[in-house]
């Protein structure tokens, strides 16, 4: 399953279940899409009841000057 709940593993009883996670750090899409390759290794990698995280972190705040 891959989702961008970061709090599932708190909202939801996984013991004993058969699925795997992979949980993205953002729902953002041309953020996601950049990772993409990562997403895939970790799908094609996942094995039943395992987790993984990965981490895709947002462009910083654009300052404006006054």
């Amino acid at each position: 399953m891959v989702t961008s709940d970061r709090n599932i593993r708190c909202q939801q009883n996984l013991t004993g279940r058969k699925v795997a996670l992979v949980v993205l750090g953002s729902n953002i899409w041309p953020l996601v899409r950049d990772h993409a390759a990562e997403i895939t290794a970790s799908v094609d990698a996942a094995i039943p009841g395992s987790y993984q995280f990965i981490e895709i972190p947002l462009p910083p705040k654009a300052r404006f000057s006054e």
